[in-house]
Order: C-alpha cells, then structure tokens, then sequence
C-alpha cells in the first residue's frame, strides 16, 4: 500500500530518528481499516507481557495475501520477517532484532519491530497453516522477562513502527542496516516465505569502493519507508554461479543470509529504462523463493551497501561497496548497463 501520510508528518518522523527520541504520531492514513481498538495503533511499542494466544490471519494487500495479526487491539497490522534472523537457527547467536545497542538508540525488538508476543500456542486465523506457527522463547525485550514469540516457518514475527493503520506495508522490503547483521525486512505469504512483489531492476550511479561514480544495475526496494522512499541498492553476479549450469545459485547459508542476499521477486521481474527485459528471469532456491537472474545468473545485493540517510551506517548514503570482491564463494561484480 503505498504511503499517504503528509511530507510534514515524515520529516517528524526523521528527526525522531536522528534524536533517538520518538514522538507518538496521530494516524493519518484515509480509507484504512479501524484496529480493533481504536486507541492502539499498529505503531505502539511492546511494553508488557501479553495475556493469551496470539492469532495470525492472512490480509489483502500490494504484495498479494500476507500475514496480519489476527486478533486483539492490533488486530490487521502487518507482520514481519526479518532474513537475517535465520542466523540464530543456524548458529545460535542472539537475534538479529534485539535489544542491542544501534545508532537510532531505540530498541529492535520493543519499539522499531515490535515482536508479536504470545502466551499459549499461537492460533492459525484464515489462510495460515497450523503446521507453520511455533514460538521461540526470548529473553531480550527490554523489561518483559522471558516472553514467547511468535514465529511462522521458523521466522520470528514483527510489527513495524511506521505502520500506523491496518493495512499499511511501510516496512516491506526494507533493506535495513540497522539490524545486526544486517537482513531485509518482508512481509510473510501463507507458505512461510518472504513477500517481496515484483523486483524492480534499474540503474543506479553511486561511488564504487569509495572512489569515482559507475552507473550499474540495481534493484529498487521500499517504496513505502521515508527515509529512503526510492531506495536503490546495486545488484552483483558471482563467478561460481555458471550461467545456464544447475539452475542453482552457489551462495547459500550464511553467504545468502548474512553477506549477500539474493535479489528476491513474487512473479516475473520488472525491467526499468535502459534495462533489458528479455535479459530477467528467476530460478527458485531450495527455499522455495524466486531469486531474479540476468543473462542467466542469479542476482544479489551486499551487506556492505545497505544504507538509511542520516544514519551512521556504511556512510550513510547509496554506495557499490561489493564491485570485483573475493569471497569463500568467488568474486562477486556488478553488472554495467548494455551498450
């Protein structure tokens, strides 16, 4: 859903962001779906422990049917996966969006993306797989103790703090530096699997390795945050991923979680001005997502170029910090625009 929220009421917002000091803003979306209390918004931070079961039902929205809280006084907010989170399952280190400190200085966990808490199995509402729900256990949400968090084909589940109405999608693939490590924000489709809408690839210019400008392909992202409303990040290929060979891309597990995530897409990808439609297409992950490819190879983005203006993170503005890199998984480089 795209955004109505006036100019006057983001700039607001970024100066929340910069002083680390967040202002409680009226809901001035039109047209949305009342919360079933009127006093929450999908916004609030988690301050308590929650009193029963959480339910997840699934909602209409841009990015075709996804997940929503199913009940309660947030009942319709968006829900949340966080890729990076996947890490914890890998390695058990803490989770991605958590109560560590960053450059925002507001909690992860507790006031960006609320965590969608529970007490008692979590109930599957219309369009959720039963078999998808579980909980994970977390003891790092400031002031609650040891809580339950929902989770949906293993991701934890979040709101976002600039979702105010239900309805709103403001969080969606929001490629965000401020996690640890860095990992892309989707909402959740009924199978469990990020819900990215049709990539976007176009061109961008930005300095490479901190030097002279290059104008390269890249992969347009969210569209609804307003720090970063047109948002482009440079896509790479890898040396290992032979074009036509296996159909499978050689960046998986921690190379694809953490370092370079793939370009993810929901049906066929977009061609921008001076990029080749006939040149997209996708192959599918073991995961069951669509990675988009060009000529054949499977696209990705950097971690290293994951940026917010304003933000400390990677100098805080569009950069090709990944061109020529060599990796435990080959050499990752961008791709110019054709002739």
């Amino acid at each position: 859903m795209e955004s109505r929220k006036p100019r006057s009421l983001w700039r607001r917002i970024a100066v929340a962001a910069v002083t680390a000091s967040m202002l409680v803003l009226p809901a001035l979306a039109l047209g949305a779906p009342v919360l079933a209390n009127p006093a929450a918004s999908c916004a609030d931070a988690l301050t308590s422990a929650p009193t029963g079961p959480a339910t997840v039902s699934t909602g209409s929205s841009a990015f075709g049917q996804v997940l929503v809280v199913g009940s309660g006084a947030y009942k319709g907010c968006s829900l949340y996966l966080l890729t990076s989170d996947q890490l914890r399952a890998m390695t058990g280190v803490p989770f991605a969006c958590s109560d560590g400190t960053n450059a925002i200085g507001l909690y992860c966990d507790t006031v960006l993306w609320p965590a969608l808490l529970t007490d008692g199995a979590p109930i599957a509402g219309r369009g959720v797989n039963p078999k998808l729900l579980g909980t994970v256990t977390r003891n790092d949400l400031p002031g609650l103790g040891s809580v339950d968090q929902v989770t949906y084909n293993g991701f934890p589940l979040y709101r976002f703090f600039l979702d105010e109405e239900t309805g709103e999608t403001d969080g969606a693939n929001l490629f965000d530096p401020v996690t640890s490590p860095t990992g892309t924000w989707y909402l959740v489709n009924g199978r469990g699997q990020p819900a990215p809408g049709r990539a976007r690839i176009e061109l961008e210019t930005a300095p490479v390795n901190g030097g002279s400008d290059a104008t390269v392909l890249s992969v347009s992202m969210d569209h609804g945050f307003v720090l970063l409303p047109d948002g482009t990040f440079p896509v790479y290929t890898l040396s290992t991923d032979r074009r036509g060979t296996g159909r499978r891309s050689a960046c998986q597990a921690s190379c694809a979680t953490v370092y370079w995530p793939p370009v993810l897409t929901s049906g066929r990808p977009i061609a921008g001005p001076g990029v080749d439609q006939s040149a997209l297409g996708t192959i599918v992950r073991p995961d069951g997502t669509h990675q988009v490819t060009y000529n054949g190879r499977p696209l990705y983005k950097f971690e290293n170029d994951a940026y917010i203006p304003t933000l400390p993170y990677n100098g805080g503005a569009a950069g090709i910090n990944g061109a020529g890199l060599s990796t435990p998984w080959g050499v990752f480089n961008t791709i110019p625009p054709q002739p």
